[in-house]
């Protein structure tokens, strides 16, 4: 199949609509602003909807009611949007209702900065609503990964019946690349699933969709949610691992800071420091036997590189190294871009000062 540059929000959106996706709800936010801009003209060309809300909060209630019906829903924001979103998410997840969110991150706390980051980890994977639901987390590193993540993520919600995040940041979504774009999905003719509020198999029926339960219900519900957890654990964890066979060092970085880090790696194995590196795709479920089934007897530390300061993702990796070798941290933060020659630079001198203290 021909391949086309395409910008990387753009490339997401048609992704989108490639996979099934046929409602859009969502507001304007840099730097994520393209993929609703593009969706507005897209959608109604397959008969699909597109909403401009009046606000973040508005959107993704709209969400709500576009997947209730069964339709494939979506929408997207860049990080104090997503959380305004944040009570939406938890009661799709409530109401298990299956939706597909993007979050092209940008520098933070607050308002921050427009430019690119990666400071949303904690938010996405540990906390992305209140009430302690999980949900599938995506990280691409490449828009032709990002197009291949969110042509599947409707899949994985509606299997579900929960929604799934992917997180990307403000370098995927604005740059531009080759990308080879899968074909359409075929859907059924009508929307309706046996769930829905519209469903008794020829008319609209009486089904209730509903984020609220009596408390022994919730209790219930909250079991089954665990044991969903487990089964993505067991069996949707995805995770690149690269030149580990002999790494005494391993970098550990996602999304565009693995770009990075890779470049990084190869110019250091050029220099004869064997360094690798474990590249998380599912940020939750997250890969946590790559990191806890390395061999401790010839590694000697591990490396988080992120696009934030602190580094979030730390603390999961030491989880799994149980202490067993340490663990180190480098990155940018608030919007300023990591760069390959400070990035090498930054590693070796990590390598060079633990060496030296033993």
């Amino acid at each position: 199949m021909a391949k086309l540059f395409m910008k990387g929000n753009e490339a997401v959106g048609e992704a989108a609509v490639r996979g099934g996706i046929r409602f859009f709800a969502g507001y304007p936010i840099t730097p994520q602003s393209e993929l609703p801009e593009y969706l507005s003209w897209r959608l109604p060309e397959v008969c699909g909807t597109f909403i401009q809300a009046e606000s973040e909060v508005a959107a993704i209630n709209m969400v709500y009611g576009a997947a209730a019906t069964g339709a494939r829903a979506m929408t997207g924001s860049s990080s104090p949007g997503i959380s305004l979103k944040s009570e939406g998410i938890s009661y799709l997840s409530a109401a298990e209702l299956p939706a597909v969110i993007i979050n092209v991150q940008r520098g933070g706390p607050g308002l921050g900065s427009i430019q690119p980051a990666q400071q949303d980890y904690l938010q996405a994977t540990k906390a992305p609503g209140h009430g302690g639901f999980r949900m599938m987390v995506f990280a691409p590193n490449s828009i032709q990964e990002a197009v291949d993540l969110v042509y599947e993520a409707p899949e994985y919600a509606d299997r579900d019946r929960s929604p799934v995040l992917v997180l990307m940041d403000g370098c995927l979504g604005t740059m531009m690349d080759e990308v080879e774009l899968p074909p359409f999905k075929e859907l059924p003719e009508t929307i309706c699933k046996p769930w829905t509020v519209g469903y008794d198999g020829t008319t609209r029926s009486g089904h209730l969709i509903t984020p609220i339960y009596p408390e022994a219900g919730l209790e219930g519900k909250n079991k089954l949610a665990v044991a969903r957890t487990k089964r993505w654990e067991e069996n949707d964890v995805q995770v690149e691992e690269f030149m580990l066979d002999d790494a005494e060092w391993v970098i550990v970085a996602y999304g565009i800071a693995s770009r990075v880090a890779k470049q990084a790696i190869l110019n250091l194995r050029n220099k004869g420091v064997k360094v690798g590196m474990i590249r998380p795709i599912t940020l939750f479920p997250f890969p946590k036997k790559s990191i806890a089934e390395l061999d401790y007897s010839q590694v000697k530390g591990l490396i988080d590189i992120e696009m934030s300061i602190p580094a979030l993702m730390r603390e999961d990796i030491e989880l799994q190294v149980l202490g067993r070798a340490p663990v180190y941290e480098y990155g940018r933060s608030g919007g300023v871009l990591l760069d390959d020659d400070s990035t090498e630079a930054a590693i070796w001198k990590i390598i060079e000062e633990a060496s030296s203290n033993g």
